[in-house]
């Protein structure tokens, strides 16, 4: 009997599920690879409140300490309405509802490959 082998998961992969397990809303990820220089992929998503948003910051800070990967930056954490957190490879949008509606990064980067769900990270 053969075993299965284990694929290995990305930190991508690591930050989505983190996002998902601390009920972010309308997760999205951009692959940006082949239209911008400074990263590889952004990974958006809503919180419903400020507490929310920085809860679901620090899981994905706490995951990702985990495999040793610590963010370049992260900004917005105490005001909580546009959390940025910056891993190089890709970078992780959390916005409150409002600041997703105005700042709209789904149109500012239409053009960009959409991955519809974490099969394809």
């Amino acid at each position: 009997m053969k075993a299965k082998k284990s694929r290995q998961i990305s930190p991508l992969e690591v930050a989505v599920e983190a996002a998902r397990d601390k009920k972010a809303q309308d997760l999205l990820v951009l692959e940006l690879s082949k239209v911008a220089a400074f990263t590889d992929h952004f990974l958006i998503c809503s919180g419903a409140s400020g507490r929310q948003m920085q809860t679901i910051s620090d899981e994905i800070e706490r995951r990702l300490k985990q495999q040793g990967l610590l963010p370049a930056h992260i900004e917005g954490y105490n005001h909580a309405e546009w959390i940025l957190m910056d891993y190089a490879d890709f970078v992780v949008h959390i916005f409150s509802e409002q600041a997703r509606v105005f700042y709209n990064l789904e149109r500012l980067w239409r053009t960009t490959r959409r991955a519809p769900d974490e099969a394809e990270l």
